[in-house]
């Protein structure tokens, strides 16, 4: 297996960069090949402008047609193309990072600004009647597998159902269902370390088994049900679930995974 773990932490001695570590460590000597886009370290543009796109950039700049343009020319700047290989040649991509602002690091939701083109992420496939294109279960990066892994600094009951913060899967669905996904990934359930910022030495071993035993059974643990796009669950072209397909007593979110 060839793992890309994408990593945003700007300290290296923390709990992200440990995990991120321990990932290497563990997956290496189970004989996979990784890969670690550590983007604090590579100092990573976290910002989308003309200079991603080469001298055909357009004035005033188009983003998404500037850069499938870009992308299918093969002009677009070499850091994104860099990354854009690694996705193509990693069987599972793991994004790890703590959850700030109820969502990702800036200089991740950077990286994929950037490197999630038009024409490699977004904009490929058919869109017709019965097609709207391919993605959410389909498109570039089908057959690989992700999978978050998290840091919080507060407690698991304050992100269970009734938490004041909102249920974990919910502040995660943009990301798994909406970067993951959306281009093809089937998508593992997360890995959340909670209570992050409590957590003493003597913690971590627990964390750190649980971790291992998540990395080691990658291959063999079921993806999140997440509805595919085009295979009759949606209508389309207006993409609503269709009238019957709602398991009962669920909403919101919980509506685009199958029972």
């Amino acid at each position: 297996m060839k793992t890309l773990i994408v990593h945003a932490h700007p300290e290296p001695a923390s709990l992200n960069g440990a995990l991120k570590d321990l990932a290497v460590s563990t997956l290496e000597a189970a004989g996979h090949e990784v890969r670690v886009s550590d983007l604090y370290a590579m100092g990573w543009k976290a910002v989308v402008d003309a200079a991603d796109y080469g001298a055909d950039a357009s004035t005033p700049l188009k983003v998404a047609a500037d850069s499938g343009r870009a992308f299918d020319a093969g002009t677009l700047t070499p850091d994104v193309r860099a990354e854009q290989e690694k996705l193509l040649w990693a069987d599972t991509v793991v994004f790890q990072f703590p959850l700030w602002w109820y969502s990702m690091p800036a200089i991740l939701k950077g990286w994929v600004d950037r490197v999630f083109t038009y024409h490699f992420a977004y904009g490929v496939g058919e869109h017709s009647d019965t097609r709207y294109g391919e993605r959410f279960g389909e498109g570039t990066l089908a057959g690989r597998r992700a999978l978050l892994s998290v840091t919080t600094g507060g407690l698991e009951p304050h992100y269970a159902d009734r938490g004041i913060n909102g249920p974990i899967h919910d502040l995660l669905f943009p990301i798994q269902h909406g970067i993951f996904y959306y281009p093809g990934m089937e998508v593992l359930p997360p890995f959340v370390v909670y209570g992050a910022d409590r957590m003493t030495g003597e913690d971590f071993p627990d964390v750190a088994k649980a971790w291992e035993q998540r990395l080691l059974t990658l291959e063999s643990t079921e993806p999140i049900a997440f509805r595919p796009q085009n295979l009759g669950d949606y209508e389309i072209p207006s993409l609503r679930l269709k009238e019957g397909l709602e398991p009962a007593g669920r909403s919101g979110f919980g509506l685009h995974v199958r029972p």
